[in-house]
């Protein structure tokens, strides 16, 4: 009857110990701190606390998963960011009542580099999915002008 109650005693105890060391470690405050600041949006914020965790703890496999993660994700909004400028660049372009044969390169360049740069990004299963689909807007807008440009 003893050994009955003696496993998930034990079991028990290994669980609390474990959770405590969790809350208690320095390196593991950090990296839910980092994780809140993924979750929300804050890629930047994440990967900076990220990275301290792990500068103070090498298997910290949470702060590790984190700054991989967010690196991703800063990918993603560095290029929707590009994108935006260029569009902005482009509509300007635009308004002008005759487009110059250097005004359509230079649009075709922007959309190329853009085309390209999609090819570079790799989400994961943990990428914010508004930001893939964002991304993915872009590189279709890109892909139009492109073959509009062309033409």
């Amino acid at each position: 009857m003893r050994s009955r109650y003696l496993f998930p005693l034990i079991a028990f105890g290994l669980i609390a110990t474990m959770a405590i060391y969790f809350i208690i470690n320095p390196s593991y405050q950090k990296s839910i701190e980092a994780k809140y600041y993924f979750e929300v949006g804050k890629y930047k914020e994440a990967y900076e606390l990220a990275n301290e965790a792990f500068s103070m703890d090498v298997y910290n496999r949470m702060a590790s998963t984190i700054m991989a993660q967010s690196t991703t994700s800063l990918k993603y909004v560095k290029y929707i960011e590009q994108a935006q400028a260029f569009l902005q660049q482009i509509n300007e372009i635009a308004t002008h009542e005759n487009i110059s044969t250097s005004d359509r390169a230079r649009m075709k360049i922007m959309s190329e580099i853009m085309l390209d740069s999609y090819v570079k990004l790799a989400p994961s299963i943990i990428t914010d999915e508004a930001l893939v689909k964002k991304a993915k807007k872009y590189r279709n807008d890109f892909e139009h002008l492109l073959e509009k440009v062309t033409q």
